[in-house]
């Protein structure tokens, strides 16, 4: 059951989900979400019930000192409210006031339909307008480029409206698709957006496709984001790939490969529809902070590329996967324990799951 501290009277609310796990490679997701509960000062009133949902051998709780005393941080979902204010000044808004119900926490080991009915039942008391789930996923493209991100909804309706992609993914599934499948049986508009990370640098964190994610969600919503140091951890991040690229020639070799395929892929959207929304974007913020189209292409972009991956990105592995030779397939990406198949979930406790079919619950 979900245990309240307060129900807040909400103006045009929006919720916002990311899960660790499965679907937040490069924890570009779950950050994501994270950011906007910092930006914005959120206020936590509510939580899932952690026995009902975790296998706490998967998902181990912590224990922490406060002052000498000894407390455990249980693993759920918990959901927060950010006030945007509109355009009042100093609150990052674009005029139009929205609050945004924020759910963060990690995909659930058990019981997935009663996970999404609570929060199902939790947004229909809030008046939550639409829904709105963030992913990330392992893919061939450069980070050289900007990361692609792709907007898709199983509404056709929702998807000619917001000019969306309409899900034709076949395959297995994390917390998020069945989040947005659950949404549109209740009626409610869901929306999923992915951002592809480059499968030879997953480790987390990766800000550049937080920040993809995030220009890409103010589009959606209509919100202006304050994006406070996240543009230039992105460049850091960028330049910190760069170097260890320069490092390997094989690395820079293989990124080269998939910066001229994404070249070629990308020349039609040069020209038209992605010029546009990168200059607006650049018109809305050209007031307050810096707009995303920087140096190093820290833009968003549709479309995800071919061969995309899902995986679990909680490993604390930190090397480098080394990239396949210029003429062998790329890697193929590693399971996850638990759903169906899915990628690689390398945990805390160190447990390596199967390999599976690349794929993704946002990407038709």
């Amino acid at each position: 059951m979900i245990e309240l501290e307060g129900v807040p009277e909400l103006i045009d609310p929006v919720m916002i989900c990311a899960f660790e796990g499965w679907n937040d490679a490069g924890d570009a997701a779950s950050s994501a979400v994270a950011h906007l509960d910092r930006e914005w000062k959120g206020e936590v009133f509510g939580a899932l019930d952690a026995e009902d949902y975790y296998d706490f051998q998967v998902n181990r709780p912590t224990v922490w000192l406060d002052g000498g005393v000894r407390k455990v941080t249980w693993p759920t979902t918990r959901l927060s409210v950010v006030r945007t204010g509109g355009g009042a000044e100093g609150t990052g808004g674009s005029g139009k006031a929205r609050d945004l119900v924020l759910v963060r926490g990690i995909e659930p080991s058990m019981r997935w339909r009663s996970f999404c009915n609570e929060i199902l039942g939790f947004a229909h008391e809030l008046g939550v307008e639409m829904v709105v789930v963030l992913g990330s996923l392992l893919g061939d493209t450069p980070h050289t480029r900007p990361v692609p991100v792709s907007g898709v909804t199983s509404d056709p309706d929702l998807a000619r409206t917001l000019d969306l992609e309409e899900s034709r993914y076949e395959g297995p599934t994390g917390i998020v698709g069945i989040l947005q499948e659950a949404c549109t049986h209740a009626g409610v508009p869901a929306v999923s957006l992915w951002a592809a990370v480059p499968h030879y640098v997953s480790q987390p964190p990766n800000p550049k496709a937080t920040l993809a994610l995030l220009n890409r969600l103010e589009d959606l919503i209509d919100v202006r984001i304050p994006l406070g140091e996240l543009p230039e951890d992105a460049r850091a991040w960028q330049l910190g790939v760069d170097q260890l690229a320069a490092e390997d020639s094989e690395v820079a070799e293989y990124v080269q490969s998939l910066e001229e395929a994404r070249d070629t892929a990308d020349l039609p959207e040069a020209s038209g529809e992605a010029i546009a929304r990168e200059f607006e974007r650049y018109l809305r913020r050209r007031d307050g902070q810096p707009g995303p189209a920087q140096p190093g292409g820290l833009a968003a972009e549709p479309g995800l590329a071919d061969g995309s991956y899902l995986r679990d990105t909680t490993s604390g592995r930190t090397r480098h996967p080394k990239p396949p030779a210029k003429d062998e397939a790329p890697p193929p990406a590693t399971g996850a324990d638990g759903d169906a198949g899915p990628p690689e979930k390398d945990g805390k406790d160190g447990k390596d799951g199967k390999s599976a079919p690349e794929g993704d619950d946002g990407k038709s």
